[in-house]
């Protein structure tokens, strides 16, 4: 727990408790005087007798300046933590009890803060929509005293949410215009600020039957921007003006949707990985693939994304559904169009004449296969190379082409620096 009041009371009070006057506390580097005046509030000490003190008074200078020692700050700050996963959960009566132990066991400004952010959060969650009003009203005027630290705009965007949910139709509206009207200026046009601000007006436009703001409103609502990058933007706005509290607040959410979704593409890759997984092997299980690949496709985009679509037709053509397969590749290998050939492009290629082969179209997946066989040329010699290279030689095997099978196995062996001898076979160079 903290300890009792001011600096100048907790030094007294150890002070005290070892048994110690004021003149055996100064020592020769301090006055008696000077101590009096400490612990009577007159005077803040400066870091460097803070830490002198500390070192007499046995306990640290954090614990004289803040009333908690450090291990036992980290212990409140994991459980504020915590508190904040139980909400997230549903679980709002433990985060409730758990915020208002943190608020009650801290004194350091920004933690307190965020513990009765979770706490009115909380109340808001359990339908005590009262006392949360309560709780951000509160949040909202120490926002609007303390703007340099501190943006009002969370706030009053959770009123805007209770003030309808009790019915004050006029305060709800009152503050969400405030709040979208400050977004607009910033120029946040996307994101869970606007979405859910002009959720809740627009629910109020409609309960006041003023069905004409309600369609002035969804007009407006055209944001077709990145959401990371119009909150940096907004930030930048905010920052230029001197907001700092709103800076501070646009940065965080910038950057926590740039975390979420770095995350997303983090598990989707994953998936792509396990997909391929799946269907390689004697026993794939494509229709699992499918499913992984199905929930990555939309967290990927670029390389990532066409990739996504090469392992999805793979998986199709092993399922036996080969016109998607083969209008997903061809899909894939037009947009956006590729200037050049590159192991991607050429991973493609090789899975749609897979998928000819597998519906009997050996000329046709010939075409393809020799295309193939020609731009791998132009790749530089590496072990992705010898991979395409490889499985190049098993479908011209497969589609009856001796010749170029031995070929690509040749460009295989070659793309990993070895090189066959003129009585290699084919079937060496396959086995090998």
């Amino acid at each position: 727990m903290p300890g009792p009041g001011s600096v100048g009371e907790r030094v007294r009070d150890l002070r005290l408790t070892r048994r110690m006057s004021q003149a055996q506390l100064a020592g020769h580097d301090l006055s008696d005087s000077y101590i009096s005046l400490i612990e009577s509030g007159k005077r803040t000490p400066t870091p460097a007798v803070l830490k002198l003190l500390a070192e007499r008074l046995g306990c640290t200078p954090e614990y004289l300046s803040e009333g908690i020692e450090p291990e036992q700050r980290a212990h409140v700050e994991v459980r504020a933590r915590h508190c904040e996963l139980a909400l997230l959960a549903g679980r709002a009566q433990i985060a409730l009890d758990g915020f208002e132990e943190v608020i009650a066991a801290d004194d350091n400004a920004d933690l307190t803060l965020r513990a009765r952010w979770g706490r009115a959060a909380a109340l808001e969650e359990l339908d005590r929509t009262g006392e949360a009003i309560a709780a951000f009203e509160e949040l909202r005027e120490l926002a609007e005293r303390d703007a340099g630290r501190t943006s009002w705009l969370p706030s009053v965007i959770a009123l805007t949410r209770c003030y309808h949910a009790v019915g004050d139709l006029g305060q709800a509206v009152a503050l969400g215009e405030r709040a979208l009207g400050r977004l607009t200026e910033l120029g946040v046009t996307c994101g869970v600020d606007l979405a859910e601000v002009a959720r809740v007006m627009l629910l109020a436009y409609l309960d006041r039957s003023d069905t004409g703001r309600a369609r002035e409103l969804t007009a407006h609502l055209t944001g077709e921007r990145e959401p990371a990058v119009a909150y940096q933007e907004a930030s930048e706005r905010a920052l230029a003006e001197g907001a700092l509290g709103d800076a501070l607040y646009l940065a965080d959410q910038a950057l926590a949707i740039a975390s979420t979704t770095a995350r997303s593409r983090a598990e989707a890759r994953l998936k792509v990985a396990a997909a391929r997984a799946l269907i390689r092997g004697e026993n794939p299980d494509s229709e699992r693939a499918l499913g992984l690949l199905g929930t990555a496709m939309p967290d990927l985009s670029g390389d990532e994304a066409t990739a996504c679509a090469i392992e999805t037709a793979r998986a199709l053509v092993s399922l036996g559904r080969l016109d998607e397969a083969i209008t997903s590749l061809r899909t894939a290998l037009a947009e956006p169009p590729r200037q050049d050939i590159d192991p991607i492009t050429a991973q493609a290629q090789l899975v749609l004449a897979q998928a000819e082969l597998a519906r009997d179209d050996r000329e046709a997946a010939l075409t393809v296969l020799r295309t193939t066989s020609a731009q791998l040329e132009r790749l530089p010699a590496s072990r992705a190379t010898a991979s395409l290279a490889r499985e190049l030689g098993d479908l011209f095997d497969a589609a009856g082409d001796g010749a170029s099978a031995t070929a690509a196995y040749r460009r295989a062996l070659e793309s990993v620096g070895l090189r066959p001898t003129s009585h290699t076979t084919a079937q060496a160079l396959a086995d090998h």
